[in-house]
């Protein structure tokens, strides 16, 4: 017995670490995605990027997830409409919004609402019916985290968030922002009996089926885009690594951790950004933004390691 009890001891700790291991990857995956999408914001419309991003990761979860999907259609069937609400969320909606936003407002700006993300995924696992309270010291791990995001974004001042100019589609990030974060608490409720390569290809599946109408609405009034290294590139990486890659890590990060500690570690994303940009683009990175992610990760270690009482 008393073997038993130190198995379990360190069973749960276990858990953890590789539940925020996968939340950190999906994040710093996703991080690579923002840059990828600046990239082709002039040249593949939102829309059409968004539907060809879901094809592709379509293609690569397949030939892993159609046995599964087989073997578990009953549950599938009788699920579909919950199946259906994840996949317009994070897949139809979520990405879709965030390329509509970058047309019309500012990578700053986009960041600091993304920002939110994490408190309103907490919130929503609450109002879901979470099954772990925010807790104190996860609390102050989140709002320590908030700061050094805000601060990131003012320059060194997070005073001068209040002074920056909102563009329209500040509105749609906010909305992207809001999808993600439903989407994240809703992993929470996903039915036993549908495995997690079952799940993805459903909702890849379903989300870019809810795209076709806009896809050709968009290809009739914008017309298409050139097929070049410059745009299938970028297509094959998000399709692949920042769909079929990040979202598996990222829904088994929140089924061994939940919504609200796996939120925490997204976070880091500015993070992530900033040290893609350093090693990709040269990218200078100074004492400011040093100190900015120092609290970040303070923050996200507090709001990750936090008890729930």
């Amino acid at each position: 017995m008393a073997v038993l009890e130190r198995v379990r001891a360190h069973r749960i700790p276990s858990t953890q670490a590789v539940g925020l291991a996968l939340a950190l990857a999906a994040t710093v995956v996703w991080s690579g995605n923002f840059v990828i999408a600046r990239a082709l914001h002039a040249t593949v419309p939102p829309v059409q990027t968004a539907f060809w991003r879901w094809v592709v990761a379509l293609a690569a979860v397949a030939p892993f997830a159609l046995g599964q999907v087989r073997r578990q259609w009953a549950v599938i069937r009788a699920h579909l409409g919950f199946l259906a609400l994840a996949a317009l969320l994070g897949v139809t909606l979520f990405n879709t919004l965030i390329y509509t936003a970058g047309r019309s407002t500012s990578a700053t700006n986009m960041a600091m609402i993304a920002a939110a993300s994490p408190m309103m995924i907490a919130l929503f696992d609450l109002v879901g019916g979470g099954r772990e309270p925010l807790g104190v010291r996860r609390a102050a791990g989140m709002v320590l985290a908030l700061l050094g995001v805000v601060t990131l974004v003012g320059k060194g001042s997070p005073a001068a968030v209040l002074h920056l100019d909102f563009a329209g589609g500040d509105l749609w990030m906010v909305a992207a922002t809001a999808a993600f974060a439903g989407y994240s608490a809703l992993l929470r409720r996903r039915p036993e009996g549908i495995g997690q390569l079952a799940f993805l290809f459903m909702t890849f599946a379903l989300g870019a089926a809810m795209l076709v109408p806009a896809y050709g609405i968009s290809l009739a009034v914008e017309g298409g885009f050139p097929l070049t290294a410059g745009t299938v590139g970028p297509l094959l990486y998000i399709g692949v690594c920042s769909s079929a890659v990040a979202y598996f890590t990222w829904n088994k990060a929140i089924a061994l951790v939940g919504a609200a500690r796996a939120g925490a570690v997204y976070y880091l994303q500015p993070v992530c950004v900033a040290l893609l940009s350093l090693a990709l683009l040269g990218e200078g990175v100074g004492a400011v933004q040093v100190v900015c992610m120092a609290l970040i990760v303070a923050g996200v270690a507090l709001g990750a390691a936090g008890r729930t009482r």
